[in-house]
């Protein structure tokens, strides 16, 4: 088809081509203005303390405010904070999923959540809970595990010990690597005594000394093959003592997380506000407007499509106008 066909064709589909995206804008704002009044409330989150600082905390490096962001806003829309927040508030969990919105504040750690909801009683409440749910889904959890991580070493802390206590109990000594050092200690003071009362011609002093010599070389031969076995005890005490240490520094750091993200502190909740109709209009009607287009588009298409049937003489059926009457003589 030409132009002036395609033209044509316009004006004669013309009130399909303007009547169904009127209809279509009609519709969309008779919906908008017929629905029942929104209400929003954004809460302000600002924690700086969270992130950066020590790589142990839970959001470090040059990504950890998007990170953050990120974050926060996969918790303050997952399954579990939803319920929590359905449960305190009494609004539906759906509702609550299709309400709240978060927001970057720029490239900063500092974020904003926006509950919007029908219930003007309501969206502060639930903006305040979803904030603090959502903090203490993202650091609590941190405190748990670390929790964990020292009752794991403590108990391993304690098997080692009791292994180390009931080693002795079998073997009647204790602490035999600081009597095996005594020991070996005791005998060279010994010798040097008796190589003094052998140069001074005290022979009885000397042999005294022989004799203990000897009882302290047997002891020393007892305990000999003993100490590898209870010296691998002590090693895995003292590993266990070791990640015990860490286990409680990683505890006091997530505890100190948790603290610096309490929701009273680094939170604050703005007033209430009626949702715009008008602004809600301006984000619907034209986006359904211009889709209404398409679809009067596509069926003007349709019914030229059908209008025109095929024959031996058109040849195709958006053959030019020329070619008809070419075809006609």
């Amino acid at each position: 088809m030409e132009t002036v066909d395609y033209l044509g064709t316009a004006r004669k589909r013309l009130p399909i081509l303007i009547g169904v995206p009127v209809l279509a804008a009609l519709v969309a704002t008779l919906v908008v203005l017929l629905s029942p009044q929104k209400y929003a409330v954004t809460t302000y989150v600002a924690a700086p303390a969270l992130i950066g600082g020590v790589a142990a905390q839970q959001f470090a490096g040059q990504q950890a405010a998007n990170q953050f962001v990120a974050a926060f806003s996969a918790a303050a829309t997952s399954p579990k904070v939803i319920d929590q927040v359905a449960a305190d508030t009494g609004v539906n969990a759906d509702d609550l999923r299709d309400g709240v919105e978060v927001k970057q504040v720029g490239a900063s750690s500092q974020l904003t959540l926006t509950f919007t909801g029908p219930d003007k009683d309501k969206v502060a409440p639930v903006a305040t809970a979803l904030t603090g749910r959502a903090l203490t889904f993202l650091f609590a959890s941190q405190v748990d595990v670390a929790t964990q991580q020292v009752a794991a070493a403590d108990a391993d802390v304690t098997a080692a010990t009791k292994k180390i206590g009931d080693w002795e109990k079998t073997n009647k000594v204790a602490q035999p690597d600081k009597l095996y050092s005594a020991t070996l200690a005791e005998q060279a003071d010994l010798r040097r005594q008796q190589l003094e009362m052998s140069a001074a011609g005290n022979s009885k002093a000397a042999d005294a000394a022989k004799d203990a010599i000897a009882d302290d070389q047997k002891r020393l031969d007892e305990l000999g093959p003993k100490l590898p076995g209870y010296q691998a005890l002590i090693a895995q005490r003292d590993a266990s003592t070791n990640a015990l240490s860490d286990a409680q520094k990683g505890l006091q750091a997530a505890r100190a997380q948790m603290g610096a993200a309490d929701p009273k502190s680094v939170s604050s909740t703005g007033a209430v506000a009626a949702d715009s109709k008008a602004d809600t209009l301006l984000k619907t009607v034209p986006p359904v407007a211009g889709a209404g287009l398409l679809i009067a588009v596509l069926l003007v298409v349709l019914l030229e499509i059908v209008r025109r049937p095929s024959s031996p003489f058109d040849g195709p059926v958006n053959g030019s106008r020329r070619d008809r009457e070419t075809a006609a003589v």
